[in-house]
């Protein structure tokens, strides 16, 4: 796909010279959306959505500094891993992982979180959306022992939206159907991912593999 970006400008900044810049024009081109999409949004968690939680290992977390800079990282652990305190409260256990705290840090700035629960195997996905905090309190760490021993901290989440999300888009990607995936070497490895990053003459693809499989080994600690 060729764009011409113009004569010394960017590409971003030539595609956003006739961008839209309002919600009528958005809107505009689309049709209105059936009611039911918006009146299945809610403001607290049922007792079906709580189950969902519980079934879920894996949720992404969306997140911003206040600057606006925006930040999606993927949490996972054994289903039910995030803890449901009530209808309107929920705790994201921290995990070991790069040390950077870049959820946390947007946390601490804005007080806000997006989450996106994912069942393996199924369809389903859970929009959450609503305030946060991070919480050190060792009677609430203690309770989060899903790999073994409470978190060094955790992310309380006090919910505002709830939102069921339609399968269209795990159904469109063959998620689940692995006859669909794109081959593994099709793509690069991780490591050669990783190599080409960091940009550290004398490293090479076995230190940096090595060093994923120490890391994997010791994941939980």
């Amino acid at each position: 796909m060729m764009i011409d970006n113009g004569v010394g400008g960017s590409l971003f900044e030539s595609l956003r010279a006739d961008a839209l810049t309002s919600p009528d024009q958005l809107r505009e081109l689309y049709p209105q959306p059936n009611p039911n999409s918006l009146r299945k949004e809610i403001d607290r968690l049922t007792e079906e959505t709580r189950a969902l939680i519980g079934c879920s290992s894996l949720v992404f977390i969306g997140s911003a500094d206040v600057e606006g800079r925006a930040d999606v990282t993927p949490r996972g652990g054994p289903a039910g891993f995030v803890s449901v305190l009530d209808e309107r409260t929920l705790v994201v256990p921290d995990a070991t992982g790069n040390k950077r705290l870049d959820t946390m840090h947007n946390v601490l700035q804005t007080g806000r979180v997006g989450l996106l629960f994912l069942i393996p195997g199924r369809p389903t996905t859970l929009r959450v959306n609503g305030r946060a905090c991070v919480s050190a309190r060792r009677e609430l760490l203690a309770q989060l022992t899903s790999v073994g021993k409470p978190p060094v901290t955790a992310m309380v989440v006090q919910v505002e939206q709830v939102y069921p999300h339609c399968p269209k888009s795990l159904m469109r990607a063959n998620v689940w159907q692995p006859d669909r995936w794109v081959p593994a070497d099709a793509q690069p490895t991780s490591a050669e991912v990783m190599l080409a990053q960091l940009n550290l003459p004398g490293l090479t693809v076995d230190q940096v593999e090595e060093a994923e499989r120490e890391s994997l080994r010791l994941r939980y600690e």
